[in-house]
């Protein structure tokens, strides 16, 4: 079991003490006079000696009520992961809970309440994102701490849930210790962090950010719903969006705990990771339109199959990311074959395309070969196509100042940590539109995620939320010395 918060025998007993003393002190002040007499010496000398002990058990006290909790309650961690994890899509792959759903409210809900529970004062912003607040105590802007609490299909218990948990344990570590910091302190479960079937993703980041148009507003689902139709889902009005949106200077960092969601800290033998950056990610559609006709009449020669040429880009995408050295990969992960018969030639198909670098210029320039290769095999075929961007996250740097608080926090509690980028999306790459942004992650056993058996134990949860406390402080002090 993990280290249990040193409350437990330091802050507890000296509680114990108090209430043992105190009622020993006052039968000597009131008897004292008696004993003293019969035993010939003077009534003060016992009165002062119980003042002498009370004050000293005071000062113990106040002592201990300040004292640092260097670990967080890993059961506690543990139990609410277990208990959200539960919270998932009747009917569903394991552990899918999509935003917009009956789960995702039921989660929230939960979520809220555990808030509460912890002494935050809880609120929602115009998106529905959950914050939950510490009182301000200087005239100092929060630190930020969270993540998301939705999943894709088939998704996993620990990515983006860990986040905003760890985060709330961190809350709860403080106040179980009386530790007030320098900044207020705001917990956040960002609205619809993972793709969407309205075609977008960190809709709560973004709205922070301002970068929530009304285009994206109005994308549908298949359906034809919009998303700002789908907003009161999760508690947020599309006529208030604006109200969302935070300053750039109203946020002083913020921290993002997250799994790895790769092998490499695994491999390494590192505790966490302190990523230094995340990789740029591009998203577009291919629509390749032809005419669909009977699959054993028509002529090989006079076909316009859609379905051909989209094999050709899937291949040409995979070719483009082999052939950059590790330094880009590419996905077709997603594809909309019309009509889908067997014996009905496709006359449309559509594709999802994502790239992924750290170099904007690699991005730009896949691309562009994708793009080239999409138009040559339509043009062999005779269909037309259709190339849209959907999406676009730039590269992001993490703050140089949270990465060496990251690493003073970690030295000081004895965690092994290691820098990396990050290859995956977070809400952290909007967030830096805004302040300065950190990230730490927890192992990934296997390197799998975005799938069920994804798996991050219990003392690696706990060790990568105490990675996030020391960090936190090493932050708070260091933002607010800065500040004067």
């Amino acid at each position: 079991m993990p280290e249990l918060a040193p409350v437990t025998s330091a802050v507890l007993p000296s509680s114990l003490l108090i209430c043992s003393v105190k009622p020993m002190c006052v039968l000597f002040l009131v008897v004292g006079p008696e004993i003293a007499s019969r035993a010939g010496l003077s009534p003060s000398i016992l009165s002062r000696a119980a003042c002498g002990v009370w004050r000293v058990a005071c000062g113990v006290w106040r002592e201990n009520r300040g004292m640092r909790v260097n670990r967080i309650d890993g059961a506690r961690l543990w139990s609410d992961l277990e208990a959200l994890a539960g919270i998932i899509d009747f009917g569903s792959t394991p552990f899918t809970r999509r935003a917009f759903g009956p789960a995702y409210a039921e989660a929230r809900h939960w979520l809220v309440g555990r808030m509460e529970e912890a002494g935050l004062v809880v609120r929602r912003d115009a998106v529905g994102t959950v914050i939950g607040s510490t009182p301000r105590t200087r005239s100092l802007p929060p630190i930020v701490l969270g993540s998301h609490i939705d999943t894709v299909e088939g998704g996993g218990r620990f990515d983006g849930a860990l986040g905003v948990l760890a985060a709330l344990e961190v809350a709860r570590t403080l106040a179980d210790s009386g530790e007030t910091l320098n900044h207020p302190l705001e917990i956040v479960d960002f609205t619809a962090e993972e793709p969407n079937p309205y075609g977008s993703s960190c809709i709560g980041s973004r709205a922070w950010a301002g970068t929530l148009n009304q285009q994206l507003l109005e994308r549908t689902d298949v359906d034809g719903e919009t998303l700002a139709d789908a907003l009161p889902l999760a508690g947020g009005d599309p006529r208030r969006i604006d109200e969302a949106r935070r300053a750039p200077g109203s946020v002083a960092a913020y921290l993002e705990l997250h799994i790895e969601q790769g092998p490499v800290l695994e491999r390494e033998g590192a505790s966490v990771g302190i990523v230094t950056g995340i990789v740029s990610i591009r998203r577009v559609s291919v629509i390749l339109s032809g005419r669909a006709s009977h699959a054993g009449t028509t002529p090989m020669d006079v076909r316009q199959d859609a379905l051909p040429a989209a094999a050709e880009l899937v291949l040409a995408v995979e070719r483009t990311a082999r052939a950059s050295g590790g330094e880009l990969v590419a996905t077709v992960g997603k594809a909309h074959i019309e009509p889908n018969a067997p014996n009905v030639i496709p006359g449309r198909a559509e594709l999802s395309l994502e790239v992924r670098s750290l170099s904007h210029r690699l991005c730009d320039a896949a691309l562009d070969e994708v793009g080239q290769t999409a138009r040559a095999a339509a043009k062999a075929r005779g269909l037309n196509v259709d190339i849209r961007e959907r999406s676009r996250l730039d590269t992001v740097a993490a703050d140089e100042r949270i990465v060496q608080a990251l690493e003073r926090g970690c030295t000081s509690i004895g965690v092994r940590a290691m820098q990396l980028p990050s290859w995956g999306g977070h809400d952290t790459s909007l967030i830096s539109l805004i302040a300065p942004v950190g990230m730490i992650f927890a192992p990934s056993r296997g390197g799998l995620s975005h799938h069920p058996d994804e798996w991050t134990s219990p003392d690696q949860c706990a060790e990568a939320a105490d990675a996030l406390l020391a960090g936190l402080r090493e932050l708070d002090r260091s933002f607010a010395a800065d500040r004067g």
